[in-house]
């Protein structure tokens, strides 16, 4: 069984279509990839299965439930997390406290054993540190677990980021635009994270990116889309030698270079 499936989904802006019956099956330990030119629709797609957008039309079903009316506070304690295009974290707390925020959709304990550090409470704490430090120390995050965000240059910025939605415990990373602004090197231990979440952590990713040496390198099967609507579907050799992908896609890259 799918871990997720899109089926038919559409969102429309001003009578303009973002994404026009996109339909998609997301395989438990799958990367998958969704490639596309500026405008296509990908953010849209991960705003709409992160539920901060309503669809106009089709479904959304994630671990055999449907949550294509689910509020957006309910998504992550099933087990899907997320990371930003645009760096979304606490600039003025340590990567530590970043990491245990992400960590707050686990929580299980009332306000009230929290208020009075009851046992329960302790326990509690203990576990999701413990869960925050894994994080570190997979993401080769130590010297840094005490530095506060704002003093951290760009690339690691994005560790933490993809480190904050990993603590959460997730079933299913949702990694958008994730070498966006990365160097090279950067870029490549991206890819090395990647395969480690599918392998050791035993995760499934859904990815939106342009990198297209990232995508390649680490990619189960990619979805090409364009004006909203699917264009190809297979591996990432079969979508980008794809004719339509290529005209809408790959023609747009070899113009801005």
């Amino acid at each position: 069984m799918s871990l997720l499936s899109v089926k038919d989904l559409s969102i429309s802006f001003g009578g303009v279509k973002a994404v026009d019956g996109v339909s998609f099956d997301v395989q438990p330990g799958e990367v998958f990839t969704i490639v596309g030119p500026n405008g296509a629709g990908k953010s849209t797609i991960f705003n709409l299965i992160s539920r901060f957008y309503q669809p106009t039309g089709g479904a959304i079903h994630f671990d055999g439930k449907d949550i294509t009316n689910m509020s957006p506070d309910n998504i992550a304690p099933l087990g899907i997390a997320r990371t930003f295009q645009n760096i979304e974290l606490f600039e003025h707390s340590t990567v530590l406290h970043n990491l245990l925020v992400g960590r707050h959709s686990q929580r299980k304990t009332h306000w009230i054993e929290d208020m009075l550090f009851l046992p329960s409470a302790r326990r509690a704490e203990v576990e999701h540190r413990e869960r925050a430090e894994e994080v570190i120390d997979f993401l080769d995050l130590q010297p840094y677990r005490e530095k506060m965000i704002a003093g951290l240059p760009y690339g690691l910025r994005k560790v933490v980021e993809i480190a904050r939605a990993l603590a959460s415990g997730p079933k299913l990373m949702l990694l958008d635009e994730p070498a966006s602004g990365l160097s090279v090197e950067e870029t490549q231990d991206v890819a090395f994270w990647i395969e480690d979440m599918k392998k050791d952590m035993g995760l499934t990713v859904l990815m939106v990116e342009h990198d297209m040496s990232l995508v390649s390198q680490v990619s189960d099967r990619v979805l090409a889309i364009a004006d909203g609507r699917p264009l190809a579907m297979g591996t990432s050799a079969e979508v980008q030698s794809h004719p339509d992908v290529i005209a809408a896609y790959l023609g747009v890259e070899e113009d801005a270079a």
